[in-house]
C-alpha cells in the first residue's frame, strides 16, 4: 500500500509533521547513558542531578537562558524494553512541541504510544489539558498511526460511555455512523423482529429491558474478496438477570459491550485502509435486565442453530447472544470468524486484565496472531479448546447447558459452548477480552481499552493485503 504524504493526512492533534521550535526528548537506558549522543551541558546536568537512565524517569534539562534545552527520558533496553514507554511522556512533559531521539527501538509504536497516552474521556468532566505535541519521526507512516489512534479512540470512547447514554439503540447509532463514514451497508433487527427472523437467544436475553434488543449488521468490501466476519458481544449493561450480581460486581458492567466496541474499532482499521476483505460485522446488542419478562434459570431455549440450551445461570448471557450471532455468521462459511467478548472472570483469574486469552483450532492462525501480537505490543495468549471439558456442559433435558457443572476452567468451557455454534467457517477465533485498564500504564490510561485489534489488523494485512 503506497505511503500517503503527511500533508494529505489529518493527523491527531498531538502529532505534527514538523516544528522549528521542538525540544528533544533524549531516550537513554542505564547501559546506554554513558555513550549516549548528548550535548555536553545536558550530560553534566544529568550527572549532577543523579539521572541514571532508570526506566520511566524524566529529567528536564535547562538551557543557558533559563528555558528548556530538552528532556532526558529513561527507557529499558533489550528484553525488558517497553515499546509503549513513550506513552508516559504526555503526562510528564511540559506543554510544547517535542521530538524523540536516542534509544527508540520502534519509532512507529513509540509514536502511537505517545498519541494514545494523550487520550482523555472528557464527555462529562472537562479538565484543562496541557498541549503536548510530538513531531512525527522520520519514516513513520502517518496514515497508519492515524488509523490506529482513531480506532483505539473509538473503542475507548464507547466502552467508557455509561449505559444511560449508550444502550442498545445508541450502540446501533454508533455502528450506523461508522458504516456511513465508510459507505458500508447497514441494517438492524429490533425487538420482536428477532423472533420472526430466528434469533431467539438474543431476544430472550434482552426482552426484560425497556431498551429493545437488536442484532446490528455492517457489510462492506468486494464480495470476491475473502469473507471475514467480526462478532462483538454488545451487552450494554449486565445485572446478571435473575441470577443477580452483587452491587460491587455491577460497577463496571457498562463495559460489558467491550467486545462490540473492539469489533467496531477493528472494522474501522480495515475499512480505513481499504483492506481486501469482504467484511461483515455482527453485534447482538442487549441489556440483561430484571423484570417479569426476564428469562429464568432452568428455562430451555431454542437457538438459531437449532440446539436447545438449558439455562444454568442467567449471568452467562453473553455466550447466549453470541451463539445466535455466530450461527448466523457461520451460515456463510466465511474464511474467518473472529468474536470479541468480555465473557468470563475466569479469563482474568488465569491471565489478568492485560493479556486476553485466544482460542482457535487453527495452528497457523494461532502462530501468526501470536507473532503479530508481539510485534504490535498488543498482547494475547492462546488457551486450549480442551475437548474433554465439553462434558461439563452436558444437560439432562437439553442439547447443552449454558454453564459448566463445575467451578474449573470457566474460560475454556465458555469457549467450548461457543464452538458448538461454528461448524462451516474455515477458521474461528474467540477472544475473551477485558476491554478495560484497571490502572494507568504508558499509553494506556485507566478506563476502556482496545485489545487485540491492532494485532488482528496486522495479521489480516499480511494475509489479504
Amino acid at each position: 500500500m503506497p505511503v500517503v504524504p503527511v500533508s494529505a493526512i489529518s493527523l491527531p492533534d498531538c502529532l505534527i509533521p514538523s516544528s522549528s521550535s521542538a525540544w528533544p526528548v533524549w531516550c537513554v537506558s542505564r547501559d546506554g547513558f554513558a555513550t549516549a549522543a548528548l550535548p555536553n551541558a545536558a550530560r553534566r546536568f544529568a550527572t549532577a542531578a543523579g539521572f541514571t537512565g532508570e526506566a520511566g524517569k524524566l529529567l528536564l534539562v535547562p538551557a543557558a537562558d533559563g528555558g528548556i534545552a530538552g528532556a532526558l527520558f529513561g527507557v529499558a533496553a533489550g528484553a525488558k524494553a517497553d515499546a509503549f514507554a513513550a506513552g508516559a511522556l504526555p503526562g510528564l512533559l511540559p506543554a510544547g512541541d517535542w521530538t524523540l531521539e536516542g534509544e527508540i527501538a520502534e519509532p512507529r509504536l513509540a509514536t502511537l504510544a505517545f498519541a494514545l497516552g494523550t487520550y482523555r474521556f472528557a464527555r462529562y468532566k472537562k479538565s484543562p489539558a496541557r498541549v503536548v505535541r510530538l513531531v512525527l519521526p522520520a519514516g513513520v507512516d502517518a496514515a497508519d498511526v492515524t488509523r490506529a489512534v482513531e480506532a483505539v479512540t473509538l473503542t475507548r470512547d464507547l466502552v467508557n460511555t455509561p449505559t444511560n447514554d449508550l444502550g442498545p439503540a445508541e450502540l446501533e447509532d454508533a455502528a450506523r455512523a461508522l458504516a456511513a463514514r465508510h459507505g458500508a451497508q447497514f441494517r438492524s433487527i429490533v425487538g420482536d423482529a428477532l423472533l420472526a427472523q430466528n434469533f431467539p437467544l438474543i431476544h430472550a436475553v434482552g426482552r426484560a429491558s425497556p431498551n429493545a434488543p437488536r442484532l446490528i449488521e455492517i457489510r462492506a468490501g468486494d464480495p470476491a474478496h475473502p469473507k471475514v466476519t467480526l462478532v462483538g458481544k454488545g451487552v450494554c449493561f449486565d445485572t446478571g438477570g435473575l441470577d443477580l450480581k452483587p452491587s460491587a460486581a455491577m460497577l463496571l458492567m457498562k463495559k460489558d459491550m467491550g467486545g462490540s466496541a473492539n469489533a467496531l474499532g477493528l472494522a474501522h482499521l480495515l475499512l480505513a485502509r481499504g483492506a481486501k476483505v469482504n467484511l461483515r460485522v455482527l453485534i447482538p446488542a442487549v441489556e440483561n435486565s430484571v423484570s417479569g419478562a426476564a428469562f429464568r434459570p432452568g428455562d430451555v431455549l431454542k437457538s438459531r442453530k437449532g440446539l436447545s440450551v438449558e439455562i444454568g445461570n442467567t449471568d452467562a448471557e453473553g455466550r447466549l447472544v453470541l451463539a445466535d450471532a455466530l450461527a448466523l455468521a457461520d451460515e456463510e462459511a466465511p474464511e474467518l470468524i473472529v468474536d470479541f467478548a468480555t465473557l468470563t472472570g475466569a479469563a482474568r483469574v488465569a491471565l489478568g486484565p492485560q493479556l486476553p486469552p485466544a482460542f482457535t483450532h487453527d495452528e497457523a492462525l494461532a502462530a501468526d496472531l501470536s507473532r503479530h501480537a508481539m510485534a504490535e505490543a498488543d498482547p494475547l495468549w492462546r488457551l486450549p479448546l480442551w475437548a474433554p471439558y465439553a462434558g461439563m456442559l452436558e444437560s439432562k433435558i437439553a442439547d447443552t447447558n449454558n454453564v459448566s457443572s463445575g467451578a474449573f476452567a470457566g474460560a475454556i468451557t465458555a469457549a467450548l459452548f461457543l464452538e458448538k455454534f461454528v461448524s462451516a467457517a474455515k477458521a474461528w477465533l474467540h477472544l475473551d477480552i477485558f476491554a478495560w485498564n484497571p490502572s494507568a500504564r504508558p499509553g494506556r490510561p485507566e478506563g476502556g481499552e482496545a485489545q487485540t485489534i491492532r494485532a488482528l489488523d496486522a495479521l489480516l494485512a499480511e494475509r489479504y493485503g
